[in-house]
């Protein structure tokens, strides 16, 4: 026996080693590859490739732990009776299982260079490699009449004067080109002084901030559940509109919206705060959702830094490896490092108007004092009958009939909770004097005080100073009384008290009150208490509005003045108030980051610091780094001409602009998945030469607008209708004889630009357009958006406002955006909600498109305003109203049958009808 024992033992230690290929490699082909193979790779498992397969997937890395199966989720799978078997189809034979185990007991080894398939270089990727420009020479138009000749195409004759002059007008300032316009480029033709006027114009800026919002997806209110307002959002938006009016150098641009709080441009770091967010009401009080809730608003910040600038989606690497692009989770974690001090919130600007508006304020608020102190003498009296305002926190007014006394006590009743404060107790004569001032040798006594040194003080109740910091506090629950004894007697008739003059505390306010006065004798009488208030409503923050109720004629004559003055001052300083803050982030000590085991917060992994994307570059800092160098070197990164994607994403986007499809047709995907360049040479070609410009997106328009591509027909010639045509070269010939273009059929969604693309106008500009065209636009530019609904935030109900003013008549940039509500007209056009970053909007043909331009109110008063204007500039004669009505809206005259046609029409249902017919035309609609 023990010879048997010992032969086995010998057997089995010199037993040879598993074999990868003959031994393993086999299983692994026929029970696994099909779900973790070149094909797919489910959970991100991959099995037939080395590094893939030692690496492991997104749930359970590594699979293969070498040298212990026992430990190995791999082994674990596979033999498992409790949790999810592998392979799903039927557990595999002992044989197979034991040879997996002992291979990986045995360290696992998988020789090199037996994989039959080899791991693809997810870097060698074209917009991951430097640009290649080969003939910096060379014109714009080369590069599309190459890629024609390989297609047997050719591009269309020129435009004629008024589609190219309509066009380039509605692409760089989204208005049509006036009469005056159109006549003097007729007689000139001169198209480098149009563009260069177009370019100067204010409305250039409010054209191409609306292309770069939508892609950063701007919103004056928060989204999510609440959806509630986002006053301080506009300074952004108005930003991104200077920039583009300035020619602000793109790279100086991307700076400014990542560290702009260090050059001098606090709005511009809007930017990092554009998407939705949950606001503190909105998140559980729990440490794990505050958790989730920071990881989602950091989320956010990656995802529009990549999308927008690099054209890619980084956010895809939250939960595990980017499955196509090379991009790890720990490089999303990485980016995160660089935003981690960040918070959605408001801050002070420090612009010359806001400082302006915080010197304005101060002057304002002096001077409501001033109103607030005369209106004080104009409050109704206590007990005369007429309802008194409700009590509120801020102050409160009690006049009675002028009485002489020395003594006077106020007497608290009940609170809307804890021992009552007063932070000032006024007392004036019948000569406006406050005779309760202690400056005056007033006394003061109480039934009990709270004494907090320096804070809470009997001898702050009359002291002249506002606010909870110098205030009187009882030490009786509910209720307490406070006495004052004048040097010499007094005729008073008002007394003035608050909580909390400076609205910062609601609680501890008396609700229930009286006010007595000490005759000769010392017997006390009330003059006053809240009997005769408004009943308390502790819900209503409001403070009341002083009213001409229950006052005599003669002091509502002295009144009224005063009131309005109050009214119109308080508008100011709300207005003053608003200039001086911005919703552009705060700034504090970055997080600790680390890398998230499937994007979860609750299960860290080590940690990171700040790092590029470490297939792009290798910049890294040290985790002690402050936070505002954190988020400049991650814009000296971006804005770097060395970067690959950030000029060639940001040329694709203006050529997108002008010609409905960038170059690249998924122009915030620049990685594996998104659809490769049509004109690889021409996209490198404008990013060097965006680059060699300084950056100047105004100098890329004028390469552009001035090529002969730009400026070609956008119409397609006709296919022959006769018998089968004969090829010859790139043309078709028909038995007539006949050329026809190819294009139609080789190129249908003109990608190679045979033609020019036409399309439709955008939502804004259908607006803007209707309104310059009507003589309605406003052209005030800047500041609080206007209102589109009767609400400016939250979840539903949002009813559009249809009385139309020279405030909501201004261009639609201007209007205060309600995330995920659609414009209630002209949303129908594809006007993105704000809700997701819009890199290319769609252009979709619906019928409600069609009735709402028809039939809605904004439409029914500009066609009528249409007609207003064009009879009082034409004068009686129909021919030239029809005339001028062509004019201002399609830049044109009526042919002949368009006048015969039109004629009965303004005779019969007035020019009107025929304004708001050329609303709804198509050459009104459509870029030509």
């Amino acid at each position: 026996m023990k010879l048997v024992a010992l032969i086995l033992l010998t057997s089995s230690a010199l037993a040879a080693p598993v074999d990868f290929v003959r031994e393993v490699r086999p299983i692994l082909q026929k029970h696994c590859y099909s779900c973790h193979g070149e094909k797919k790779q489910k959970s991100g498992l991959r099995l037939d490739i080395k590094a893939a397969a030692l690496k492991g997937g997104d749930k359970h890395a590594p699979d293969i732990i070498s040298g212990k199966a026992s430990g190995s989720p791999l082994i674990h799978f596979i033999t498992t009776d409790e949790d999810e078997l592998m392979p799903p189809k039927g557990k595999l034979s002992a044989d197979d299982i034991a040879t997996l185990t002992t291979w990986i007991n045995e360290g696992a080894p998988w020789p090199e260079g037996v994989d039959l398939v080899k791991l693809e270089d997810r870097r060698d990727h074209w917009s991951f490699k430097p640009l290649q420009v080969s003939n910096s020479t060379s014109k714009l138009d080369a590069f599309i009449d190459a890629k024609l000749a390989e297609k047997n195409l050719h591009r269309s004759p020129p435009a004629d004067p008024i589609s190219w002059l309509r066009r380039v007008t509605f692409d760089l300032i989204g208005l049509p080109p006036t009469p005056t316009e159109v006549s003097a480029f007729l007689q000139n033709k001169d198209h480098t002084a149009v563009v260069e006027r177009l370019l100067q114009s204010e409305r250039y800026g409010e054209r191409w901030a609306q292309h770069w919002l939508d892609v950063v997806r701007y919103a004056d209110t928060h989204g999510f559940e609440v959806n509630t307002e986002r006053p301080n959002a506009w300074p952004y938006r108005d930003y991104v509109i200077r920039a583009f009016n300035n020619d602000t150098p793109y790279d100086r641009f991307i700076k400014e919206q990542i560290v702009g709080d260090s050059m001098g441009q606090d709005a511009a770091t809007g930017f990092l705060v554009t998407a939705s967010v949950l606001l503190p009401g909105q998140i559980g009080k729990d440490d794990q959702s505050k958790r989730l809730a920071r990881q989602d608003s950091v989320d956010e910040m990656v995802m529009n830094i990549g999308q927008t600038f690099l054209g890619l989606s980084i956010g895809c690497a939250r939960c595990h490896d980017h499955k196509f692009d090379p991009i790890t989770a720990k490089d999303y974690y990485s980016m995160q490092a660089f935003v981690a001090g960040v918070e959605y919130a408001d801050r002070d600007l420090h612009t010359p108007a806001a400082e302006a508006a915080r010197a304005e304020e101060k002057q304002l608020k002096a001077r409501l004092a001033e109103i607030d102190k005369e209106l004080s003498h104009f409050v109704p009296m206590a007990k005369s009958g007429a309802e008194r305002p409700m009590i509120n926190a801020r102050e409160n007014s009690d006049r009675f009939i002028p009485v002489k006394t020395q003594r006077l006590r106020f007497t608290i009743k009940a609170t809307t909770n804890l021992e009552p404060c007063i932070d000032e107790l006024e007392v004036f004569n019948t000569r406006g004097e406050n005779v309760a001032l202690a400056t005056t040798g007033t006394k003061r006594k109480s039934s009990g005080d709270i004494g907090v040194a320096e804070r809470h003080e009997l001898r702050f109740l009359t002291d002249g100073r506002y606010g909870n910091s110098r205030s009187w506090l009882s030490s009786n629950l509910g209720q307490g009384w406070v006495e004052l004894e004048f040097p010499q007697e007094q005729q008073v008739e008002r007394v003035v008290w608050g909580r909390d003059r400076d609205g910062k505390f609601t609680d501890r306010l008396a609700t229930d009150y009286q006010i007595e006065i000490s005759d000769s004798s010392g017997n006390w009488h009330t003059v006053a208490d809240a009997s005769d208030r408004q009943k308390f409503d502790p819900k209503n923050k409001k403070i009341a509005k002083p009213t001409l109720s229950g006052l005599s004629a003669d002091e509502a004559k002295r009144a009224k003045p005063l009131i309005q003055e109050k009214t119109a001052t308080e508008s100011k300083i709300t207005q003053a108030i608003n200039a001086q803050k911005v919703f552009a982030g705060t700034f504090r000590t970055p997080d600790d980051i680390h890398l998230l085991n499937r994007g979860d917060p609750e299960q860290p992994k080590e940690a990171v610091t700040p790092a590029v994307l470490s297939a792009l570059g290798n910049v890294t800092l040290p985790k002690e780094s402050a936070e505002q160098d954190r988020r400049r070197a991650l814009a000296d990164w971006i804005a770097s001409a060395q970067n690959p994607l950030t000029a060639r994403v940001m040329v694709n986007r203006i050529w997108q602009g002008h010609f409905g499809t960038g170059l690249v047709q998924t122009p915030s995907d620049f990685g594996r998945m998104g659809i490769k360049p049509t004109h690889p040479e021409l996209l490198d070609y404008l990013a060097a030469e965006f680059i060699r410009s300084g950056w100047s997106v105004k100098h890329m328009h004028r390469l552009i607008l001035l090529s002969e591509t730009y400026g070609q027909s956008s119409q397609a010639q006709d296919l022959p209708q006769a018998s089968p045509p004969r090829t010859t070269g790139s043309e078709i010939v028909n038995h007539k004889s006949k050329i026809i273009n190819e294009g139609p059929l080789i190129d249908s969604d003109v990608r190679y630009l045979w033609r020019f693309p036409s399309r439709r106008l955008e939502a804004e500009s259908i607006r803007d357009s209707m309104l310059a065209v009507s003589g309605r636009l406003n052209l005030k530019m800047y500041g609080r958006g206007f209102n589109l609904f009767d609400q400016r935030g939250g979840l539903s109900g949002f009813d559009p406002i249809e009385t139309f003013t020279p405030e909501n008549q201004r261009r639609m940039i201007y209007s205060h955006k309600v995330r995920r509500e659609p414009e209630t007209v002209f949303g129908a056009f594809d006007c993105p909600d704000a809700g997701q970053s819009t890199a290319r909007r769609i252009e979709s043909t619906t019928p409600i498109q069609a009735l709402n331009l028809f039939n809605s109110i904004f439409t029914l008063e500009q066609s009528e305003a249409f007609a207003t204007r064009v009879k009082q500039e034409a004068g009686p004669e129909t021919a030239k109203q029809i005339t001028l009505a062509y004019q201002l809206s399609l830049s044109r005259p009526p042919t002949a049958a368009e006048l015969t046609d039109t004629t009965p029409l303004v005779h019969t249902h007035g020019l009107t009808a025929l304004c708001r017919a050329l609303f709804n035309s198509n050459e009104f609609l459509f870029v030509p």
